[in-house]
């Protein structure tokens, strides 16, 4: 058995991807530009570095276009469809269970602090975590395993004691090379995705019983799935 969950923020505990990716495609076509999936996948899960969808227009494109009001633009309609999100079904369950069942509960997210404390108050969830790993906390984020190593470490755990829980092919990247078993509960936008990392996926944690995950049964047929 388990002694540990750790999940992942942004597009597993709330949805926050799926909505940035509508805010940003917005905005790209405001300037008649196309947004498509496969770009924008690159930076999700992760920092900006590879692709940074609020500078593209500008530094790759070379749009006339003012940074500060676009980026303040994206952020608003971002802000506008995240109105209406609350945590994704089955994980308001698991951390139910986790904490009934005397488990350690993580969080390991390439997102800052700021943007997590925010979330964490406005969804009521803050209680549940015994360590908050974020950005602002490691050299590298994922697919890096970095944040889950440290994670893990915050949380006293063997790698072999805890299991993961991701939406993204970084996120399970970065799981897999700190050495856990992950469960995928891709969103909308990272179900889209190539996974390349052995994980077990679901379409929600709302359809795996919480005691196939503690006691590892779902991973024992385990295999690559994309």
């Amino acid at each position: 058995m388990i002694k540990g969950l750790i999940f992942d923020f942004d597009g597993t505990i709330i949805d926050t991807e799926t909505a940035w990716y509508t805010a940003f495609q917005e905005a790209y076509k405001e300037h008649e530009v196309d947004l498509t999936l496969e770009q924008y996948s690159t930076c999700i899960g992760t920092s900006l570095n590879s692709f940074n969808p609020y500078e593209y227009l500008m530094t790759d494109l070379k749009l006339d276009i003012d940074k500060a009001e676009f980026r303040k633009a994206v952020r608003q309609r971002h802000s506008e469809l995240m109105e209406v999100q609350a945590v994704r079904p089955g994980i308001q369950h698991y951390l139910d269970s986790a904490k009934a069942a005397g488990l350690k509960i993580g969080l390991a997210t390439s997102s800052d602090r700021n943007w997590i404390d925010k979330y964490m108050d406005q969804l009521g969830i803050r209680e549940y975590f015994d360590c908050i790993c974020t950005a602002d906390d490691v050299e590298n984020v994922k697919p890096d395993p970095e944040l889950y190593q440290k994670a893990l470490s915050c949380l006293g755990l063997k790698p072999e004691e805890a299991v993961a829980i991701e939406d993204s092919p970084n996120g399970s990247k970065a799981a897999a090379a700190a050495g856990l078993d992950c469960v995928v509960i891709p969103n909308e936008i990272t179900g889209f995705l190539k996974f390349e990392t052995p994980h077990h996926r679901i379409e929600s944690l709302s359809h795996l019983d919480f005691d196939h995950v503690l006691t590892r049964r779902c991973f024992q047929d385990m295999n690559l799935q994309v």
